[in-house]
Protein backbone atom coordinates (compact mmCIF):
# COMPACT_ATOMS: atom_id res chain seq x y z
CA UNK A 1 0.00 0.00 0.00
CA UNK A 2 2.61 2.21 0.97
CA UNK A 3 4.63 1.59 -2.49
CA UNK A 4 1.45 1.90 -4.22
CA UNK A 5 0.39 5.43 -1.84
CA UNK A 6 4.25 6.38 -3.44
CA UNK A 7 3.97 5.53 -7.28
CA UNK A 8 0.57 7.30 -7.06
CA UNK A 9 2.34 10.75 -5.53
CA UNK A 10 5.40 10.68 -8.06
CA UNK A 11 2.82 10.19 -10.68
CA UNK A 12 0.51 13.16 -9.92
CA UNK A 13 4.09 15.32 -9.33
CA UNK A 14 5.09 14.62 -12.74
CA UNK A 15 1.32 15.39 -14.09
CA UNK A 16 1.41 18.95 -11.80
CA UNK A 17 5.16 19.50 -13.42
CA UNK A 18 3.84 19.07 -17.59
CA UNK A 19 0.71 20.42 -16.98
CA UNK A 20 2.00 23.32 -15.35
CA UNK A 21 4.53 23.36 -18.61
CA UNK A 22 1.75 23.35 -21.13
CA UNK A 23 -0.09 25.92 -19.40
CA UNK A 24 2.85 28.08 -19.64
CA UNK A 25 3.48 27.52 -23.44
CA UNK A 26 0.03 27.85 -23.92
CA UNK A 27 -0.17 31.21 -21.74
CA UNK A 28 2.47 32.95 -23.42
CA UNK A 29 1.43 31.99 -27.29
CA UNK A 30 -1.91 33.51 -26.12
CA UNK A 31 -0.46 36.66 -24.86
CA UNK A 32 2.29 37.02 -27.51
CA UNK A 33 -1.09 36.46 -30.09
CA UNK A 34 -3.51 38.84 -27.89
CA UNK A 35 -0.74 41.94 -28.32
CA UNK A 36 -0.64 41.39 -31.80
CA UNK A 37 -4.38 41.30 -31.86
CA UNK A 38 -4.76 44.27 -30.07
CA UNK A 39 -2.63 46.18 -31.84
CA UNK A 40 -4.27 45.34 -35.05
CA UNK A 41 -7.95 46.16 -33.45
CA UNK A 42 -7.08 49.40 -31.89
CA UNK A 43 -4.55 50.37 -34.36
CA UNK A 44 -2.04 51.10 -31.97
CA UNK A 45 -1.25 51.03 -27.96
CA UNK A 46 -0.50 47.79 -26.09
CA UNK A 47 -1.82 45.54 -23.99
CA UNK A 48 -0.74 42.07 -22.57
CA UNK A 49 -1.99 39.23 -20.24
CA UNK A 50 -0.23 38.74 -16.44
CA UNK A 51 -1.36 35.78 -14.06
CA UNK A 52 -2.39 36.35 -10.63
CA UNK A 53 -2.12 34.74 -7.67
CA UNK A 54 -4.30 33.62 -5.18
CA UNK A 55 -4.05 34.43 -1.63
CA UNK A 56 -2.73 31.50 0.77
CA UNK A 57 -4.61 31.12 3.59
CA UNK A 58 -1.89 29.53 6.61
CA UNK A 59 -4.71 28.70 8.29
CA UNK A 60 -6.80 26.24 6.89
CA UNK A 61 -3.92 24.23 6.14
CA UNK A 62 -4.32 23.45 2.35
CA UNK A 63 -0.73 22.95 0.28
CA UNK A 64 -0.47 26.19 -2.07
CA UNK A 65 -1.26 25.26 -5.62
CA UNK A 66 2.02 26.24 -8.18
CA UNK A 67 -0.88 27.24 -10.61
CA UNK A 68 -2.21 30.67 -10.52
CA UNK A 69 -5.23 31.72 -9.40
CA UNK A 70 -6.29 34.09 -12.46
CA UNK A 71 -5.68 36.28 -15.75
CA UNK A 72 -5.62 40.14 -15.22
CA UNK A 73 -6.31 41.95 -18.16
CA UNK A 74 -3.78 44.94 -19.17
CA UNK A 75 -4.67 47.33 -21.58
CA UNK A 76 -3.30 50.89 -22.98
CA UNK A 77 -5.59 52.32 -26.04
CA UNK A 78 -3.22 54.84 -28.48
CA UNK A 79 -3.52 58.10 -26.84
CA UNK A 80 -5.03 56.75 -23.64
CA UNK A 81 -2.76 55.75 -20.49
CA UNK A 82 -2.82 52.12 -18.69
CA UNK A 83 -6.24 51.52 -17.79
CA UNK A 84 -8.62 49.73 -15.67
CA UNK A 85 -11.09 47.40 -17.89
CA UNK A 86 -14.22 49.14 -16.52
CA UNK A 87 -12.82 52.65 -17.51
CA UNK A 88 -13.60 51.54 -21.06
CA UNK A 89 -16.36 52.33 -23.31
CA UNK A 90 -18.62 49.81 -24.57
CA UNK A 91 -16.79 49.60 -28.45
CA UNK A 92 -12.98 49.11 -26.62
CA UNK A 93 -14.24 46.65 -24.53
CA UNK A 94 -15.41 44.91 -27.53
CA UNK A 95 -12.39 44.85 -29.14
CA UNK A 96 -10.56 43.92 -26.18
CA UNK A 97 -12.73 40.71 -25.55
CA UNK A 98 -12.50 40.25 -29.28
CA UNK A 99 -8.51 40.38 -29.56
CA UNK A 100 -8.75 38.05 -26.45
CA UNK A 101 -11.08 35.49 -28.55
CA UNK A 102 -9.28 35.61 -31.21
CA UNK A 103 -6.21 34.99 -29.73
CA UNK A 104 -7.58 32.10 -27.65
CA UNK A 105 -9.01 30.91 -31.19
CA UNK A 106 -6.02 31.33 -33.04
CA UNK A 107 -3.94 29.04 -30.35
CA UNK A 108 -6.22 26.41 -30.70
CA UNK A 109 -8.25 26.90 -33.11
CA UNK A 110 -12.44 24.94 -32.61
CA UNK A 111 -14.39 23.62 -35.83
CA UNK A 112 -16.67 26.37 -35.38
CA UNK A 113 -17.23 29.38 -33.45
CA UNK A 114 -20.60 31.17 -33.26
CA UNK A 115 -20.69 35.12 -32.47
CA UNK A 116 -23.77 36.99 -31.29
CA UNK A 117 -24.09 40.74 -31.96
CA UNK A 118 -19.80 41.11 -31.21
CA UNK A 119 -19.71 43.46 -33.44
CA UNK A 120 -22.34 45.76 -31.79
CA UNK A 121 -20.59 48.29 -30.36
CA UNK A 122 -17.91 49.17 -33.19
CA UNK A 123 -17.62 51.89 -35.34
CA UNK A 124 -17.10 51.16 -39.38
CA UNK A 125 -12.86 51.56 -39.44
CA UNK A 126 -13.25 49.65 -36.23
CA UNK A 127 -15.65 46.42 -37.76
CA UNK A 128 -13.00 46.82 -40.71
CA UNK A 129 -10.30 45.66 -38.63
CA UNK A 130 -12.35 43.15 -36.93
CA UNK A 131 -13.63 41.32 -40.12
CA UNK A 132 -9.87 41.22 -41.27
CA UNK A 133 -8.43 39.46 -38.49
CA UNK A 134 -11.62 37.32 -38.82
CA UNK A 135 -11.35 36.51 -42.62
CA UNK A 136 -7.84 35.06 -41.85
CA UNK A 137 -8.94 33.07 -39.13
CA UNK A 138 -11.41 31.27 -41.35
CA UNK A 139 -8.71 29.95 -42.83
CA UNK A 140 -9.00 26.84 -39.95
CA UNK A 141 -12.03 28.13 -37.59
CA UNK A 142 -15.93 28.13 -39.68
CA UNK A 143 -16.97 31.30 -38.25
CA UNK A 144 -21.05 31.88 -37.57
CA UNK A 145 -22.03 35.76 -37.10
CA UNK A 146 -25.26 36.97 -36.11
CA UNK A 147 -24.81 40.29 -36.99
CA UNK A 148 -27.10 43.61 -37.95
CA UNK A 149 -23.88 45.59 -39.07
CA UNK A 150 -23.89 46.38 -42.97
CA UNK A 151 -20.47 46.13 -43.33
CA UNK A 152 -19.49 42.44 -41.48
CA UNK A 153 -22.78 40.78 -44.01
CA UNK A 154 -20.26 42.51 -46.81
CA UNK A 155 -17.28 40.41 -45.81
CA UNK A 156 -19.52 37.37 -45.41
CA UNK A 157 -19.54 34.62 -47.88
CA UNK A 158 -23.17 33.35 -47.45
CA UNK A 159 -26.01 35.46 -45.77
CA UNK A 160 -28.89 33.77 -44.05
CA UNK A 161 -31.99 35.94 -42.93
CA UNK A 162 -35.31 36.45 -42.12
CA UNK A 163 -37.74 38.82 -43.98
CA UNK A 164 -41.34 39.61 -43.56
CA UNK A 165 -43.22 40.35 -46.71
CA UNK A 166 -46.88 42.17 -47.49
CA UNK A 167 -48.45 39.40 -46.44
CA UNK A 168 -47.14 39.29 -43.20
CA UNK A 169 -45.77 35.93 -43.60
CA UNK A 170 -42.12 35.18 -42.33
CA UNK A 171 -39.83 33.90 -44.88
CA UNK A 172 -36.16 32.51 -44.59
CA UNK A 173 -33.94 33.49 -46.92
CA UNK A 174 -30.22 32.41 -48.10
CA UNK A 175 -27.62 34.25 -50.55
CA UNK A 176 -24.38 32.96 -51.35
CA UNK A 177 -22.82 36.65 -51.75
CA UNK A 178 -20.30 35.21 -54.62
CA UNK A 179 -23.54 34.50 -56.86
CA UNK A 180 -25.50 37.58 -56.36
CA UNK A 181 -22.16 39.57 -57.36
CA UNK A 182 -22.03 37.80 -60.33
CA UNK A 183 -26.36 37.63 -61.06
CA UNK A 184 -25.99 41.85 -60.06
CA UNK A 185 -23.26 42.19 -62.87
CA UNK A 186 -25.76 41.06 -65.70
Amino acid sequence: MEQAAFHLHSIIGQLDVTMARQFEATFQAVNVRFREHFTTLFNGGSARLELTTGRSDEDDGSIPSTMPAGVEVIVQPPGKKVQDLSLLSGGERALVSAALLFALLEINPPPFCLLDEVDAALDESNVTRFCDILKRLAQRTQFIVITHNRVTMMEAQVIYGVSMGGDSISRLLSMRLEEARVAGDR
